[in-house]
């Protein structure tokens, strides 16, 4: 990840510290923008944006590596990304979004509902690597999404190619659905979904 986006929006980076440190060693993200107070562990909080956003760093079960560009013949091509994460981001004024990662489904998801008001879940869908998507739905009917949005499906041979299992798994539990499709924007007026391209 030689992304030139941290480089040119100045973003600070939000992760725990293992990944932090090997961005920075292996993929070249600036050491500035990774030293800070958003560096953080499972169960904790954070605020940015002036007190605007609160960012919730959530567990998840699946696998946490960094891709090492440089690795020499003798070492691995991917290094300790500390444990992996979800994130509930909580926009005052606005909705509250859980970002599941490429997690399994995990009972405790439950907590994340009991804890949060969530309005938007974000979740992986692909199987294979992450969540099946019946899986995902009840994913979502266990952190009490208001809407669910799929990721991480469609992108190589393997995964689910489409999210249609997921949205008729979805209607079963009575819970909304929306796909974004590439390039596609959307945007939120207070908590109410505003769609935009």
């Amino acid at each position: 990840m030689r992304s030139r986006l941290p480089k040119r929006q100045g973003a600070v980076l939000i992760s725990n510290p293992e990944l932090a440190a090997n961005l920075v060693k292996l993929a070249g993200f600036p050491s500035k923008q990774a030293d800070t107070d958003a560096i953080m562990g499972i169960g904790g909080e954070i605020q940015i944006a002036d007190g605007e956003v609160t960012i919730a760093m959530t567990m998840a079960v699946h696998s946490s590596s960094v891709f090492n560009p440089n690795a020499a013949a003798n070492e691995p091509e991917r290094a300790y990304g500390g444990n992996p994460a979800g994130f509930v981001i909580v926009i005052k004024n606005g909705p509250t979004i859980y970002h599941s990662g490429d997690t399994a489904y995990f009972k405790d998801m439950e907590v994340i509902g009991e804890t949060y008001s969530i309005d938007v879940a974000l979740l992986n869908i692909g199987g294979h690597f992450g969540m099946e998507p019946k899986m995902a739905a009840k994913a979502a009917l266990s952190v009490r999404a208001k809407l669910a949005i799929p990721q991480h499906f469609g992108t190589f041979p393997g995964i689910a190619q489409s999210a249609d299992a997921f949205a008729a798994e979805l209607k079963k539990l009575k819970v909304n659905f929306y796909e974004m499709k590439p390039g596609e924007t959307i945007s939120f007026r207070g908590k109410e979904l505003v769609k935009t391209k």
